[in-house]
């Protein structure tokens, strides 16, 4: 879960809706320079985090707050690892060929931890190689169309985790899939603004839905899912312009 600390308690942002977020952004790139198989490299993103389930396992710290996931050290279970990128392939070869260069991106820096992880990190190098033979693309477009995916996904946590400087500073998005740098920044006026600016519009509105939970700490984690099954629900919106 993404979790930011308000006034009263916490606004916590689910990774599932997060992921919304970031293909609302990649379905809004410039027509003309977007990567090739849009669509199931937007359903890709939309359902990069359904491995995170909120409302199972531990989601506090050991004082018993909501666990942000940049506090989440641990690798997750190899076998649920396994069976979300198994599970990928019914969408098709590219989501999940996309879907396995995201796990290897965010697993590949533990490599060595375990024999089970180093094997499953072996498979999806391997798989991404037969997908690639089989879907005939090369392994730099593979790599354009997952910095693509990584940059939309990027985008969306700056977002969620209200990360944009004040002062009218810019904060580094990332690099594109045409290999250029993206900021983001806010303008005096309360504009924000993508630079250089890679959508179709002039002007765009995302949205992602946040819960709001009055209590900083809970007992354990039946407490916290049971709060944020009842929490008030509000709607964050973001207008970007050129």
């Amino acid at each position: 879960m993404i979790a930011n600390q308000h006034e009263n308690g916490w606004e916590i942002i689910y990774h599932r809706a997060h992921a919304l977020l970031a293909a609302q952004i990649a379905g809004n790139w410039h027509k003309k320079d977007r990567p090739q198989r849009i669509i199931e490299t937007v359903a890709a993103i939309s359902h990069h985090d359904d491995l995170e389930r909120e409302w199972e396992g531990n989601h506090l710290t050991p004082a018993g707050t909501p666990l942000d996931f940049t506090l989440a050290t641990k690798t997750g279970d190899i076998k649920n690892l396994k069976e979300f990128t198994n599970n990928a392939r019914y969408r098709g070869r590219w989501v999940a060929m996309l879907i396995s260069m995201h796990m290897s991106f965010l697993n590949e820096g533990k490599r060595g931890e375990s024999p089970e992880l180093d094997s499953f990190l072996s498979e999806q190098l391997e798989n991404q190689a037969k997908w690639r033979k089989e879907l005939k693309i090369t392994k730099k477009e593979a790599e354009q169309a997952y910095a693509f995916f990584q940059w939309c996904d990027r985008l969306s946590l700056i977002l969620c985790k209200r990360e944009i400087p004040a002062g009218e500073r810019a904060l580094e998005i990332g690099t594109g899939p045409d290999g250029d740098r993206y900021d983001i920044k806010q303008e005096r006026d309360g504009s924000i603004r993508v630079i250089p600016w890679p959508f179709e519009d002039k002007q765009l509105t995302v949205n992602v839905e946040a819960c709001y939970l009055n209590q900083v700490k809970f007992e354990n984690n039946a407490e916290l899912t049971e709060a944020l099954q009842q929490a008030p629900i509000k709607v964050l919106e973001w207008t970007l312009v050129k």
